[in-house]
């Protein structure tokens, strides 16, 4: 049986949003993943950040595993041309399936959908189902209010203080590489 590589499994907009820099973060960071032979776990859109990870991926070579749910196969145009191409019934197995399929996770910026993946995962290392590392990609201090968020949340008692160890902000993309290699290196082999 094959050994696969590495799996990063990157959550973010199916938007570009306001910012060039959040749809360069997404190419630099589909880029970054094929650069260092892994594979790119993602939503499988091919539109906004979500589709500028995986087309940068792709031309760098990574293996592509994309997830998406039949009702979003048309707004969020499912990319055919993946490695593989996991089409679900609803939202929580896609969540379900990405995670499962990945050894990290990255959340670059994204609206609603990308909250729900980071607080699912987060919420799973919380309670100890998980230790993978989760990282806010910071760009432009996109993230920077919902970690306010979060410290807000365990200044008021509903959250241990250690929550906040269970992800961490990244400002560049070359940072999330970085803490992502010292995360593969340790490994066990």
């Amino acid at each position: 049986m094959p050994v696969l590589p590495l799996s990063v499994c990157v959550f973010c907009g199916a938007r570009s949003g306001a910012d060039p820099a959040f749809v360069q973060a997404g190419r630099d960071m589909g880029q970054l993943i094929a650069q260092r032979g892994w594979r790119l776990v993602y939503g499988a859109g091919d539109v906004g950040i979500m589709g500028e990870v995986a087309r940068a991926a792709q031309a760098g070579g990574a293996p592509t595993f994309g997830v998406i749910p039949t009702h979003l196969m048309h707004a969020e145009k499912g990319r055919q041309s993946l490695s593989t191409l996991v089409v679900t019934e609803t939202m929580h197995e896609r969540k379900k399936v990405m995670f499962t399929n990945s050894d990290a996770i990255v959340v670059l910026p994204g609206g609603a959908g990308s909250l729900d993946e980071f607080f699912e995962v987060l919420t799973w290392r919380q309670l100890g189902l998980h230790k993978k590392p989760i990282l806010l990609l910071n760009t432009n201090g996109y993230w920077t209010p919902l970690a306010a968020l979060i410290d807000h949340v365990i200044e008021q008692r509903f959250a241990e203080g250690s929550i906040r160890s269970f992800f961490q902000l990244v400002d560049t993309v070359d940072d999330a590489g970085r803490r992502l290699d010292a995360y593969f290196h340790s490994l066990p082999a």
